[in-house]
Parts: C-alpha cells; structure tokens; sequence
C-alpha cells in the first residue's frame, strides 16, 4: 500500500482563508433568530472589526511580501500573490453579505422594536431643522474642508478615520475651482447622533454622522456647490516594524513606532457605492491601491459604529439575560484564598466561575504582611484595573513586586506602555520579557512566609488578567500551592528576567522549549497505544491549528486509528476527513455567546495497567508563532476531580449540537440541530445559582 505523502500541500488548509471561514461564521451568528437581536448587531459588528485588524496585519503583510517579489510558499502551496486574489474573492462576498445582513435583515427587525436609523432622505421638516442646528454648532465648527489644488496636496487621511471626498462645482473667493476636495470627520466626534425625544418617532432614533455630513456639506464651501459626497475609509499597514537586535531601551522604541501606524501604506479602501468610476479610479491612485482592494459599501464605511447602540439602547429584552458568576465553596467558606488552595488545588473556569478570586489573591497579597514577594505577567490589561491596583497596593506596601509585561501585545501597546510606567511609579520592578519571544504565559506567583518557611502560592490560567474580559471569553484558571508548581513558575520568572536558564521544569511545558517535543511525545505515545490494541485518543482545544509539525503527527496518528477530536475556533490548517489521511479526525468550532479561549489538550495514555489520562491547560495555541516565538506555559492537571471536570468540559462541547464541522474542503458546515438542543455555553450557564 502506497504511503500518503504528509507534506502534499493539498492536506492544508490555508490559515488566510481559513481565518475568513471563521469571520463567516461569525456573521452567520447575526442571522440566527434565536440570538436576542442587539447581540445579532455585535456580532455584525465584530465581524467587521475582525476583518479590519485581518487588513492592517494579515493582508498587510502579504502586501509587503508580494511588493518585495516574495514567492516563498507555505505548507498550502500559495504565493502572496495567490492568497491576495483568493482572500479578495472571498472578502467582497463576505461584505457584500455584511451589508445585506445589515439593510435587509437587522434594520427591518430594530425598526420594528423601535430602533431607527434616519437615513437623508426620511428626516421630516423638524428633524431637517436640528439636525442643521446640531451641524452649525457641533460639527462644523471643528471640520476642516481641503480644497485639493498645488497649494493643498492630498492629505494622508489616519488608519480607519472616516473621510469624504467632495466634488465641488464654481470658485471659492481666490477664484479657484479644484473640483475636489476632502473632509475628514475628525475622531473625537460621535459616530452616532441620536435624535431627542422631541423630534423622534422611535422610542431610540439614530442618525449617523456621515449622514449629518453628507446633508451639510454645501455650507463648508462657500460660493461653490457640491455635486457628490462620498465618503470612504482606508486601512493601513498597523504591523510595527522594531530591530529588536538593534534597540537598547524597549519601551522608548515601541513608543517613538507607535505613531507610524496611523499612517502605514494603505492596504484597502471601503467606498460608499454610489461613488463615481472616475472619482474611484482617483482616490485609488492616491493610495496606490488595486481594483481588488476596494470594497464597495451600500450603508457607513465602518460597521463597527453600530456597536455602541447595544449599550445606548435599554432594552434587557432584546440581549442576553444577566447572569452571577458561581464563586468556589472552599473559596467562599475559607478566611482567605491562600487557605483555601492549602486544601487542594482550585480550578476556575470562566465567565461561569468568577474572577473575583484572582484579583482577591492578589488583593489579600496586597495587604497581607506575611506575603514577601509577588510576581506577575501581564499582557492585556488596562492601567485601571483591579489587578494592577493590587499591585500598586502591594508595592506601596513595601512588597517585592516584579512584572513581566509585554509591550508588544498587538494593538496594546500604548495601554501597556503606560501600564508599565504607573507600576514603575509605584515601585514595582517592570521588565518586559525577551527580546525576539513576546511573553505570553499568563503566571501570577505569591510568596508569603508560613512559619519557618516560605510557601509558594500560584495562579496559571489560559487567558489574560483581565476582569472584562473574564466575562466574555472562555478561559481556565488554576490556583495551587504544590511546591513543584512553585519552583516551576518561579524558575520561569527568573528566566524572564535575569537572561539565565531556567533549567529542567518538573511539571510545567514551555515554549520555545519543550512544549511541541511534549506535545509529539504525547500524540506518539498514543499512535504506539494503537498499534498494542489499546485504547488511543487526542481531544484538543484551541483557538487556532496551523502548525504542520503538529499537523503532520494528528496525521499520523489518524492512520493509525486513534480517535481524535478537535475544537478549534479559529483558524485550522488540518483537513480532516482524507481517505487514508484523516478519517479518524473530527474539527469543529462552536460560535456563541462568549468567545472560546480555553486551550485544552487530552491524551489518552492508556495502559495494560490502568494508565491515567494526561490532561493540559495552556496559554499557546498550536501555531508556529506559539511553538518557536513566544514564551509560553503548559500545565497539567492533576487532582483527578479537576481532571475529570475538565473531561466533562470537552465532553460537552463535542456533543454541541450548535457547533460546526470542517468538512475536507475547508467548508464549515452546521447541520440543523434535530431532537433535543445542547449549547455547550448555555448549559454551563444552567449550572449557575440563580
């Protein structure tokens, strides 16, 4: 029997175009009528937002690779240039239908909740009358038209920043004509103006402000007339671009790059669809752009604007109902959490377990003169939250507090500068992890003295400290005091900071080091199982599956009969379903109420005598970046109660009956739910206290 080539690029799927099947299903969301009707419109919203950050990074970068007569190929086979036609193929449909989800499904169902968006032409006489009275005072005042002639070059308008380009008819008073011009909305305005209550015929009626605009724009041009508006947004290049051999001080350099991603080469241009050809053809020379990178808009150049109507809208009936939060028994009934985790380890899992336990942790940290030292990553967080506070208080309150913050967390950056120099102001040592690895391992460590010797206390989790975020996205925490954790973590955080080695770990994984050997190791072991006749399975879940060293051993494993199941959310470069590649590998993705962002792996590790399943919590995702670039943790979960609550997690996710499944194609399908429904989500919400 011939032997299947592992490496045949047509076993790989893309992860560009895998990542636009994944922004689909996240728009198929805002169809579904059993999704409360504001979440329909975030989920709308968040679509767009995906594919904005999509452009400024992604696209940009196969841009920058195509423009330098790049041809280097992945594991797909596809050129830069093959995978820019191919994303833009895709892209234009995918907005096409935004829009049509947007005018055809969302608004007809708001309108009739009493949720209006005004568009320029059903604004009635009064409405005409303040909405001129709102221009004269709120906008126009602050809006600075460019009449384009030698004088006044084509300005480089901000990344994302809401633009119209204005054809003009007559002379101003130098006895000029340009033609053209160009008026940009300047950030600080509101893109949503609602109409008061006096002249609305909706209980909520919205205009937006391009409307606003657009109806006013004659008056900034006096003596001239405007023949056409058209408004438009262009998407720059926002990848920093730092010689990390090259810079002796960090933070200096992430804050002297940050400005230049407001002004990256353009990369794509949405346009209001009525624009003229030649009007088109004209901002496209501005910004060198294609045929293909121009998108076409039938409603606002960004759908994001629509995402604060969810918050300016008090209709409880029309989101996803409120819920508390369970809080830990031991940690309710204990005096403290460090005794608490002295009674065994405690494992959370968010939003369905509160976060109020880990900024305890470290609140009682704070003030506890028996604790000596704390140490801490951060990677997205705010100056303002309740963690960092803790640290300040812990700092001021003459702890040895050092934080390892990653300055480079994508789109961040600014936040954790200034994260970073509040810290430092209040004493704690701030260093930020290792130059060419990012840091992304998500370690929180308390050492406080318990008689005559020092205890270690830990948190390791899945997802950043973030108490936001907490609330929105899956993820699991562990709380233990085990001393091979301890010394573990603390070896980690002297790496991290004194350039050292952190020698051999006792339990934990790390990347760049032995997280993917482990993880071959452990799907090898399960491929061996197989061969013996016993029982062989890998249960994985992550958000995004693109590594082919990985990729290549789930193959492997799959010939040789082990059972495997993967959850991915995102992105997956595995094709499941291969005649005498994959058939014995199943990868879903479920979309819902909260973003999926635990990373779970399960090994089987059967035995003739009675082996226990090997089960881990991670920061990485199986990506090369997570593998080779960054540093990460991977721990095991031990205590066979926290495991087998972790099983039954995955257990329920594969039952979902909501989910998706990739098919061989690199389609999602969702086959319609029959017999009784199971929302992994909504049933661990069930298990809530009322």
């Amino acid at each position: 029997m011939e032997t299947a080539d592992l490496t045949a690029p047509d076993l790989y799927i893309n992860r560009e175009l895998a990542f636009l099947e994944f922004n689909r299903r996240v728009l198929e969301q805002a169809k579904k009528d059993e999704v409360p009707l504001l979440e329909r419109l975030r989920f709308l919203c968040i679509s767009s937002s995906n594919l904005d950050e999509f452009f400024e990074i992604r696209v940009a970068g196969l841009k920058q690779q195509e423009a330098l007569g790049g041809t280097h190929r992945g594991t797909d086979n596809l050129t830069p240039s093959e995978q820019l036609r191919r994303i833009a193929e895709l892209t234009h449909e995918l907005v096409a239908e935004q829009y049509r989800v947007m005018n055809d499904v969302l608004f007809p169902l708001l309108d009739a909740e009493g949720i209006r968006f005004r568009r320029r032409a059903s604004w009635d006489k009064r409405q005409r009358q303040w909405l001129k009275q709102y221009f004269n005072r709120e906008l126009e005042p602050i809006l600075t038209p460019i009449g384009l002639d030698p004088a006044h070059p084509f300005p480089r308008p901000l990344n994302k920043s809401l633009s119209f380009i204005v054809t003009l008819d007559g002379k101003d008073a130098f006895g000029r004509s340009s033609g053209m011009a160009i008026v940009q909305a300047p950030r600080a305005l509101p893109r949503m103006v609602r109409l008061p209550d006096t002249h609305a015929e909706a209980p909520h009626e919205f205009v937006f402000l391009s409307s606003i605009i657009h109806a006013h724009v004659d008056e900034l041009f006096a003596g001239m007339k405007a023949t056409g508006c058209y408004q438009f947004r262009v998407t720059r290049n926002s990848d920093l671009l730092l010689d990390e051999e090259e810079v002796d001080d960090l933070l200096r350099a992430m804050e002297g790059e940050l400005p230049s991603r407001r002004f990256g080469d353009a990369v794509r241009m949405e346009l209001a669809e009525e624009c003229p050809g030649p009007v088109e053809r004209f901002l496209q020379g501005q910004f060198d752009l294609d045929d293909m990178d121009v998108y076409s808009c039938n409603g606002p150049v960004n759908l994001m604007r629509l995402m604060q109507i969810p918050d300016l809208v008090d209709r409880p009936d029309l989101k996803y109902p409120g819920f508390t939060p369970r809080v830990s028994r031991r940690i309710q009934r204990a005096t403290d959490v460090f005794s608490a985790i002295r009674e065994g380890d405690v494992l959370l899992h968010h939003p369905f377990d509160s976060f109020a336990p880990v900024v305890d942790f470290l609140r009682q940290a704070a003030s506890d003169p028996s604790v000596l030292a704390i140490r801490q990553t951060l990677y997205r967080t705010g100056a303002d939250s309740a963690v960092v506070k803790a640290l300040v208080d812990a700092a001021s309150n003459g702890k040895e507090v050092l934080v390892v913050i990653e300055l480079r967390a994508r789109f961040d950056e600014a936040a954790n500068i200034e994260l970073a120099t509040h810290l430092q102001e209040a004493g704690a040592q701030v260093v930020y992890g290792v130059v060419g690895y990012k840091t992304h391992a998500k370690m929180c460590m308390v050492i406080r003295r318990e008689g005559r010797k020092l205890v270690r206390y830990v948190h390791l989790g899945t997802g950043n400290y973030h108490a936001r975020t907490a609330r929105l996205y899956t993820d699991y925490g562990l709380f233990t005091c085990d001393d091979a954790f301890g010394q573990d973590v603390q070896k980690v955080f002297k790496q991290l900071t004194t350039m050292g080695r952190a020698g051999r770990l006792k339990k934990m994984l790390q990347s760049p080091f032995t997280l993917h050997s482990t993880m071959l190791a452990h799907i090898e072991t399960e491929i061996e199982n197989a061969g013996n006749g016993l029982p062989a399975r890998v249960i994985a879940k992550m958000n995004s599956l693109v590594e082919p060293g990985v990729i290549q051993a789930l193959y492997r494993a799959s010939q040789a009969g082990v059972s495997i199941d993967l959850v991915v959310r995102g992105m997956c470069a595995l094709r499941p379903g291969v005649a005498g590649v994959s058939e014995n590998i199943r990868v879903f993705s479920v979309i819902g109420r909260f973003l999926e962002h635990t990373r779970v792996f399960y090994f089987e590790n059967a035995s003739e005598d009675g082996g226990q399943p090997r089960v881990y919590l991670s920061s990485a995702d199986w990506m090369q970046r997570n593998f080779f670039d960054r540093v990460e943790t991977c721990f095991p979960i031990e205590e066979e109660r926290l495991r087998r609550a972790v099983t039954r997690d995955l257990e329920l996710y594969l039952a979902d009956s909501t989910k998706w499944e990739l098919k061989p194609d690199g389609t999602y399908e969702q086959r319609p739910e029959t017999g009784k429904r199971v929302a992994a989500q909504e049933l661990l919400l069930e298990t809530l206290p009322d």
